[in-house]
């Protein structure tokens, strides 16, 4: 039968010790190149001769910036005897999950259906027929207690595929058969767009799960979940008080916490405590795109100036660290050097006394909980707020001004010494959704701090990813390295691309922007429209098992509800009804999934609300507040000449922002259009719980004024009370002509 020795055959196309991988431009694969292991790259090759020798298939994903695939690689890869059992019984496939992602779907949920937990590497043994029939993730050399060691996994996989044959492939069947009832969604469309109900019951889930103490929601490890996290934001928006604190808690604890990196700026991918204080160390483009927006998002809503300095801080550092010369992002950061994980970000009690005077860690000390036991592997600490500026700025009986003043020099020395570490190695490869999802922060970035380093940074990533990996001569591409772009895009390519692409012309008015997101529309629907509505994860692929096509959240948001956001964006930004259809269509699609599961498609669900908001005759029956927002301020207009007179009755209980504003981080009451000249009247300064300072705001009766050369006036304002603000509000005032 079957086992017929090893097969891996000298190149004159590659060096001496190396392996198939040497021509793959992945970081991840390139790796693995110099393994003894005789790995091929996913592709016909290696897929035909595992049919031709009637071999199992050894599939192993995982990605550059992984901890635990580097200790594989090291306790297992590169173990000549471990490789010469794996060469002798297998065929070794080596997958990069960042490059293929629809591999990586198909495969994690084959192991967390196998095993109930998933992770990376993700190692999977499959049938000729790309069946799975045995997963696990890393696995150590030899046995080690209850953990069974790769010498004994080869064996026992050996065994059964010689004597259980039939057993195995009768498994692998029904394995494949769940996988796909799982990612690849079978529910007929519904006859309508189903109602926002759902949001409120995904809601209900995170009220439930929310950690009152310390944020975030459940146990240990603790993860940013961006879609949870933009759903509080839209429902804070909408008015909801229990989203919004729920948001802001978790935020504030997420930054004073040493997920986020004080020292460098950005945010490490998970925290393993509860508290937010021991992090994963690696970063990842999208971790820092999704958490710089929704920061910047959050600032916006609610004046936080902290928020605000953190999304600062990250864009920042994604800036420094994270981008090609000619404008592309990069796509992670290991958490690793020289194997330690953490060795970079952490301090040891000796380092700090040396690189800081007696003073300056009196100082800094409490602050950064220095002066506590060390809390990372019994004798280095980790860098956390343990309290926030504001909070140590009335201990120490100084503004927060003054706090962050005397921090700013101490914390140049620790980053001056900490540059001098060796840096972990940074993955450059350069992927459409990813840079999609960070060019929207950049662009926001820019708006809301009239910054032109972040706007320049979002459009020289769009002309990057335009230039490199679209154009007009080929279909869009999922990733780039050193001037290879192989892999043809993906749902979530278009998706995070278009959804990029449409805040960068919100915040800078250029058409050209709209225009390419209206061309990725096009070219989703002809490449990954399914017929019943939604979309495919990737195109049919007859190396691939089936095609998902799935709403559920993860990590990263889904590609389907992303997409039908980006599709009511055009719809409004166009007047293209088009649009608006190919949304609806996907929406029915998967109205049995976000019906059955709402916690788990809230990215769906937080645009199938804005559905049924923005709809011209929206109606009862979603329970969301709809016009709260454009209900707090009334407001009359009259021509007075040459001049107009706007006077505005605010209710009681709220207020909206003078003009000037007291922070840039506010949204001043602005009136525009056919106007000039424009008079405001002065604010009244009063205090709220969401700033330390008093703010300069319009309450009661106001009358605005100024020159009129036309007919048309548009006011822009923020209503907020004590406690929460609502989406700000752009209402067309019609002035009768003289």
């Amino acid at each position: 039968m079957a086992l017929l020795g090893p097969v891996c055959a000298p190149s004159q196309d590659r060096p001496a010790g190396t392996n198939r991988l040497y021509h793959e431009s992945s970081p991840y694969l390139q790796l693995h190149a110099n393994n003894p292991v005789d790995w091929y790259p996913w592709g016909d090759e290696a897929i035909e001769l595992a049919r031709t020798l009637d071999r199992p298939i050894f599939l192993s994903i995982g990605y550059s910036t992984c901890y635990w695939c580097h200790r594989m690689e090291e306790d297992v890869f590169e173990n000549p005897e471990l490789a010469a059992m794996m060469n002798e019984r297998f065929i070794n496939i080596k997958v990069d999950r960042e490059e293929r992602p629809d591999l990586d779907e198909i495969y994690m949920t084959a192991t967390q259906l196998m095993t109930r937990r998933g992770g990376w590497p993700n190692s999977v043994f499959l049938t000729p027929a790309l069946e799975p029939f045995f997963a696990g993730t890393y696995f150590p050399p030899e046995d080690r207690g209850r953990s069974i060691g790769f010498r004994t996994v080869i064996t026992r996989i050996e065994e059964l595929w010689v004597t259980e044959r039939e057993a195995v492939e009768e498994s692998a069947g029904r394995i494949a058969a769940a996988v796909k009832d799982t990612v690849a969604s079978g529910a007929a469309p519904a006859e309508a767009v189903p109602g926002a109900d759902g949001v409120e019951l995904a809601l209900t889930s995170l009220r439930d799960t929310f950690d009152e103490a310390w944020g975030g929601f459940g146990a240990a490890p603790k993860f940013p979940s961006p879609a949870n996290l933009f759903l509080l934001h839209a429902r804070a928006v909408d008015g909801n008080a229990n989203a919004r604190h729920m948001l802001v808690e978790t935020l504030r604890h997420m930054c004073q916490g040493a997920l986020y990196d004080h020292i460098g700026g950005g945010f490490h991918r998970y925290a393993t405590d509860e508290k937010w204080r021991v992090p994963h160390f690696e970063k990842m483009l999208y971790d820092n795109a999704f958490l710089a927006e929704i920061l910047i998002d959050t600032a916006r809503l609610t004046a936080d100036e902290e928020l605000a300095r953190f999304a600062r801080g990250t864009l920042d550092f994604v800036l420094e660290r994270m981008t090609l010369p000619d404008g592309g992002f990069k796509s992670a950061i290991d958490a690793q050097t020289d194997g330690r994980e953490g060795a970079y970000y952490v301090w040891s009690r000796e380092e700090l006394e040396r690189v800081l005077s007696e003073k300056e860690l009196a100082f800094i000390g409490p602050i950064f909980g220095f002066d506590q036991a060390p809390n990372f592997e019994e004798h280095d600490y980790t860098v956390f707020l343990s309290d926030s500026i504001s909070a140590h700025a009335k201990r120490l009986g100084l503004t927060r001004a003054r706090v962050l003043d005397q921090l700013a020099p101490v914390i140049g020395k620790l980053r001056a010494v900490r540059d001098e570490r060796e840096f972990p190695l940074i993955d450059d490869k350069v992927l459409s959704d990813w840079n999609g999802m960070m060019m929207s922060a950049m662009a926001k970035g820019g708006e809301f701090f009239e910054d032109a380093r972040y706007t320049s940074a979002a459009s020289r990533a769009a002309e990057f990813i335009l230039e490199h990996l679209g154009g007009d001569e080929r279909i869009l591409r999922h990733a780039w390295r050193n001037g290879e772009s192989k892999v043809d895009a993906f749902l979530d390519d278009y998706a995070f691309l278009m959804r990029g692409l449409v805040t960068l012309h919100r915040t800078t008015g250029e058409p050209r922007w709209l225009s390419a997101a209206e061309k990725l529309a096009g070219e989703l629907e002809l490449r990954l429209r399914d017929p019943a509505g939604g979309y495919y994860q990737s195109t049919a692929n007859p190396l691939n098992l089936f095609q998902s096509k799935g709403v559920m959240d993860g990590a990263i948001p889904s590609g389907n509800g992303a997409a039908v956001e980006a599709l009511l964006n055009l719809s409004e930004l166009t007047g293209k009804t088009t649009y608006a259809s190919r949304a609806e269509a996907a929406m029915r699609a998967f109205a049995a999934d976000y019906t059955q599961y709402p916690a788990a498609t809230k990215t769906l669900g937080v645009a199938i609300a804005r559905y049924h908001r923005d709809k011209p005759d929206a109606g009862g029956g979603t329970g969301l507040p709809t016009s709260l927002a454009e209900s707090i301020v009334d407001g009359s207009v009259e021509r007075v000449g040459d001049e107009f007179r706007l006077s505005l009755q605010i209710q009681d209980g709220w207020h909206v922002n003078a003009n000037p504003a007291s922070s840039p981080y506010l949204i001043p009451t602005e009136v525009a259009g056919d106007v000039s000249g424009v008079r405001y009247p002065e604010g009244e300064a009063l205090q709220f719980s969401f700033t330390d300072e008093a703010i300069s705001v319009y309450s009661g009766n106001v009358t605005l004024e100024g020159k009129l050369s036309g007919q048309r006036l548009v006011l822009t304002y923020q209503a907020c009370d004590d406690s929460r603000c609502l989406s700000p509000v752009d209402r067309t005032f019609e002035v009768s002509p003289r």
